[in-house]
């Protein structure tokens, strides 16, 4: 591939990148927005400690700010079917249910009737409050405490029940420091049958120790030839790692995989917006 070929292809691939806040992270969305392409989608989370007004609140800030709000629906938090429309029925107040985000949620024990986000999405409650599109979660580098094949069923289930509902689907990961399990989990996705974008989670540069953190928490691979891969070194745990390394070679195997469909990347800003987008922008700038 030519090098102006190349550097087009890492651009197409960034250029239309997601984001992840929590409630919490308004001021930093406000002092971020200059940065942040105008509709950018923007994952807001749904933590135990955050409740039904500051998620709301977060979700208005994103769509007054320009961007796209994409919700986070924790299925094992929602107390009950109530619960959920009330959170709904807020969200579409401020017009932000066109897009969320199902999922499971960190809770071993649900807190009330939906176990996982299939049970959410098989209430049929979501095309009600006017989404469109939900994004389900996908694994490349495994789940620490559900098997391999019971998260590829799940996969293989909420795409199939999402189709028959006429809803669009997107399949967003867990962030990942290797692109040799991300390309061959890609690959088990297609041949699968599901043919939905992929956006491929990767943190924006953050502190290496917060980093190796996070990973060791979610299970994900953090060794050393990993960290090598990913572009920084085990012996200077105080500086600051950005994912250059494996978002280039990422954009590159995608790019060349023509059976890889639509991918794209989305970013969790562990080191915060501003850098994250800062990072993006002048990724782009640097290739274009």
């Amino acid at each position: 591939m030519a090098h102006s070929t190349r550097n087009e292809a890492v651009v197409e691939f960034i250029r239309d990148f997601s984001l992840e806040m929590t409630g919490k992270d308004v001021p930093g969305l406000e002092e971020a927005r200059h940065a942040i392409p105008a509709g950018t989608k923007i994952n807001v989370t749904f933590l135990g400690n955050e409740n039904l007004d500051m998620r709301v609140a977060a979700a208005k800030a994103v769509k007054d700010l320009g961007f796209t709000p994409v919700p986070h629906i924790s299925a094992r938090r929602l107390a009950s079917p109530g619960q959920l429309e009330e959170f709904l029925g807020r969200l579409q107040e401020v017009g932000a249910t066109e897009h969320i985000f199902a999922v499971g949620g960190d809770p071993a024990t649900p807190e009330g009737p939906y176990p996982d986000a299939l049970s959410v999405i098989r209430t049929g409650l979501l095309q009600q409050y006017g989404v469109r599109e939900v994004s389900i979660a996908g694994y490349p580098e495994g789940h620490p405490d559900i098997a391999s094949d019971v998260l590829w069923r799940h996969l293989e289930d909420k795409s199939a029940v999402l189709k028959e509902q006429g809803l669009d689907a997107v399949v967003l990961t867990q962030f990942a420091f290797d692109t040799d399990p991300v390309m061959a989990w890609i690959d088990g996705v297609r041949e699968r049958g599901i043919d939905s974008e992929i956006r491929i989670g990767t943190p924006g540069p953050a502190g290496i120790k917060r980093l190796l953190s996070f990973a060791r928490r979610f299970g994900i691979g953090a060794n050393a030839i990993i960290v090598k891969k990913y572009g920084f070194s085990l012996t200077n745990l105080l500086g600051t790692a950005g994912p250059d390394t494996f978002v280039t070679d990422l954009a590159r195997l995608t790019d060349e995989d023509q059976a890889s469909g639509v991918v794209k990347l989305h970013f969790y800003a562990f080191g915060g917006l501003l850098a994250t987008s800062e990072w993006a922008r002048d990724y782009v700038a640097a290739r274009s």
